[in-house]
């Protein structure tokens, strides 16, 4: 496995360059790792987002708009009404999200691309569809 000399033991030098080899490597898996990973893409989602949730089966209200903060992939509340959402954006735009208020809650998820974005919901007995768009 390792080039010897006569006396069993491993040449000289030889140990530092299979040392080095393996640090290069090493370095070049993590680096393809970092940047297939999602964090390194998430700021090109990051802003405030106007979602329209349209209702299209069951007995809720029919729609609502809210602004929505994107901040590292993580979603937030960026209005005056009360509900709590958590969420997230992949690096490739994927969404996934529960929004909460009132004792109710529903789960919606969908893309991001550009300035747009479109998915489904659904909770409780109700379901749609939901679209945003950067401001």
């Amino acid at each position: 496995m390792f080039a010897s000399n006569r006396t069993g033991r491993t040449a000289p030098g030889v140990t530092t360059t299979i040392m080095a080899s393996t640090i290069v490597a090493g370095t070049i898996m993590a680096s393809t790792i970092m940047a297939s990973t999602t964090s390194f893409a998430l700021p090109r989602y990051d802003g405030l987002w106007s979602v329209s949730i349209v209702t299209e089966k069951g007995d809720c209200d029919r729609g609502y708009r809210y602004p929505i903060r994107i901040s590292n992939g993580t979603l937030a509340n960026a209005g005056d009404t009360m509900f709590t959402i958590t969420g997230k954006v992949a690096g490739t735009g994927a969404v996934t999200v529960t929004v909460s208020a009132a004792g109710r809650s529903a789960t919606g998820s969908g893309r991001l691309a550009g300035n747009i974005g479109t998915g489904s919901w659904s909770g409780g007995s109700c379901s749609g569809s939901w679209s945003a768009e950067r401001r």
